[in-house]
């Protein structure tokens, strides 16, 4: 027997987490709306009763009966005026709480993400989500919502009271309305395709548009320009014809729905004259046919408002959609026991580990040992699965299978905060904030004396750096023209470690954008920062790991030869024909006319 297909919870309760304490707002202004729907049918009683008072008493009108039904009807529209008021406003704060929660709650999920999350989501992406959802659902609660009372309620209670005083003009009023609802409900399914659409198209513009705008330095020194803008102008040209496809489809049928909707008058004229003929009298029918003429662009209104709310619905549920898609990652989970390490060893044990969606292990059954204070270099090919390892370690990501223990303790028992504090990062694409050089090197440590300051940029070869600056410690980075070179980033991040001073140093790719005389300097640094601790380095410059108490070759998520640089090199195998390879690519010389090595 086939299981019944879970029923999907609505807009209005996927969005009831973000309310918090504002729940009860919404029910409130949906019941609000509903009465000044109610209280608005009001005034077109008694405007009908002017009407009739008006064309059926001839000479003998009663001023009084008109005029007291001409106030009724004014007070009645500003009392409907005011209860919609004050639903909008209750709906207002709701869909502030809304927006507030939404932002804020996703932000916290994002927080809990493991750190790989952010190689895959760009900055540009999660805002587009994060901040438009938020907006999105916040105009759909607070002007959307309490349309959906008066949409409903307004239409019943008018057609009972067309259909009560003439069935036959509240039929011709209701003939276009027929025809629009079978064209809007055609066309409604293109438009929910077309949402789809038109939001991946929006991600993929804002995330080309970041993208474009931080590599603009690259651009303009490799000389391309045209080449690097081919990506976000081919987003934004496909975000155009999709756009503009779609709008040209609905332009015939918007215009004959309008036309429709909008000619109420030309079905009620010919059964009017049909009620003539029929011997009804003149008076009654004019007054009926003027009354049918005023009231029936109110269901009209309703209509277009059931029909924007429809379309709104949509977009507020692919907001919603966008946002679970995002936080579909499994957030990462922490100990809160504080851990009291002894020693500083980095154990894998037969670990696996496997990239979301990529058919294969990364990391295939791994198994080895970093021992306290002891030096590792980790080489092999590019997609060998070198820098996964390394990354495995302060949870990056959470292994498939096996585990990862620092002195016995594995990785997933060891608090946030305290995993941390135990790894230094030095990655090749290092990021410096746009605040002071002295906040970017202290911002690994709270607590620092001038001297560990003084010490950290003397070790890592930055004195220069900072000399060099107009306002030295305190120059803000990044902001009136002063920016650094690649390797001179690479030193300050390599300060920021010494000064942080933790008994693991993981190292990737760290000297990968310095120049020989940077590369020398960073070398350096490197020593300092490495004595004593539990280092793992990533290199792809062999010269770099030659120094290592151990070397383990990676290929294709396994450990496929290990020991010192000295024994590696006489044991034939992939190290000793990278070592020569890149021996060869050292001493290649560009003369006029050849190449030769």
């Amino acid at each position: 027997m086939n299981k019944k297909k879970k029923k999907e919870p609505s807009v209005l309760q996927r969005l009831k987490p973000f309310m918090g304490k504002k729940q009860i707002l919404f029910p409130l202004s949906l019941i609000l709306a509903g009465v000044s729907s109610v209280v608005g049918v009001l005034p077109f009683i008694y405007i009908r009763k002017v009407i009739v008072e008006i064309l059926e008493s001839g000479k003998d009108i009663d001023v009084k009966v008109v005029s007291n039904a001409a106030l009724y009807a004014l007070l009645f529209a500003v009392f409907a005026i005011l209860i919609y008021f004050i639903a909008l406003l209750l709906s207002h704060l709701a869909a502030f709480r809304v927006e507030i929660g939404f932002q804020k709650v996703a932000m916290e999920r994002i927080l809990k993400m493991p750190l790989g999350f952010y190689d895959y989501h760009s900055s540009g992406k999660i805002r587009k989500i994060v901040n438009d959802g938020a907006t999105i659902t916040h105009s759909f609660l607070a002007h959307n919502l309490p349309d959906l009372a008066s949409a409903i309620i307004t239409p019943i209670i008018i057609l009972v009271l067309m259909y009560y005083i003439d069935w036959r003009l509240a039929s011709a009023c209701m003939i276009p309305l027929l025809f629009g609802f079978i064209i809007v409900g055609a066309l409604g399914s293109i438009g929910k395709q077309f949402q789809q659409m038109y939001f991946d198209s929006l991600e993929e513009m804002s995330a080309e548009s970041v993208e474009y705008v931080r590599a603009i330095p690259v651009v303009k020194t490799f000389g391309q320009s045209i080449h690097s803008f081919e990506r976000f102008y081919k987003s934004i040209i496909t975000y155009r014809d999709m756009v503009l496809k779609y709008t040209l489809s609905w332009h015939k049928p918007y215009c004959f729905y309008l036309a429709l909707i909008q000619g109420a008058a030309f079905f009620l004229i010919p059964f009017a004259i049909l009620l003539l003929g029929r011997g009804w009298e003149m008076n009654k029918v004019l007054a009926d046919f003027i009354f049918y003429l005023i009231i029936s662009p109110t269901i009209i209104i309703a209509m277009m408002r059931i029909m924007y709310l429809n379309q709104n619905k949509m977009i507020a549920k692919q907001a919603i959609d966008r946002l679970d898609q995002l936080l579909s990652t499994k957030e990462m989970v922490y100990k809160d026991k504080e851990i009291n390490l002894k020693s500083y060893d980095i154990t894998f044990q037969d670990v696996e580990f496997e990239y979301e969606g990529a058919g294969r292990n990364a990391i295939d059954g791994i198994s080895f040992q970093v021992k306290d204070g002891e030096s590792v270099a980790l080489v092999g090919m590019s997609g060998s699965g070198k820098t996964t390892i390394a990354r495995l370690i302060p949870r990056f990501w959470d292994v498939k299978s096996g585990k990862i223990t620092i002195g016995g303790v594995n990785v997933k028992d060891i608090p946030r905060e305290e995993l941390m504090n135990l790894i230094s990062f030095v990655f090749q694409n290092t990021r410096l904030f746009k605040m002071t050089l002295r906040d970017n090197i202290v911002f690994g440590k709270k607590d620092y004396t001038k001297e560990e300051l003084d010490q950290a940029i003397r070790l890592s070869q930055s004195q220069d750096i900072i000399d060099a600056l107009p306002n030295g410690l305190d120059t803000i980075i990044g902001s009136q023209g002063t920016y650094l070179s690649g390797g001179e980033q690479q030193r300050i991040a390599l300060a920021r470690g010494i000064l942080k001073d933790a008994p693991i140093v993981l190292l990737d790719e760290a000297t990968a954008f310095a120049d020989p005389e940077n590369e020398s300097l960073i070398q350096n640094a490197l020593k300092e920062l490495s004595k004593g601790k539990t280092s793992i380095m990533i290199a792809h410059r062999l010269t770099s790991v030659v120094d290592a108490d151990r070397i383990f070759v990676i290929d294709q998520g396994k450990i496929i030869q290990s020991g010192t640089h000295e024994e590696l090199i006489h044991i034939e195998g992939q190290y000793k024909k990278m070592w020569e390879d890149y021996q060869k690519s050292v001493h290649w010389k560009i003369k006029k006319g050849e190449t030769y090595g």
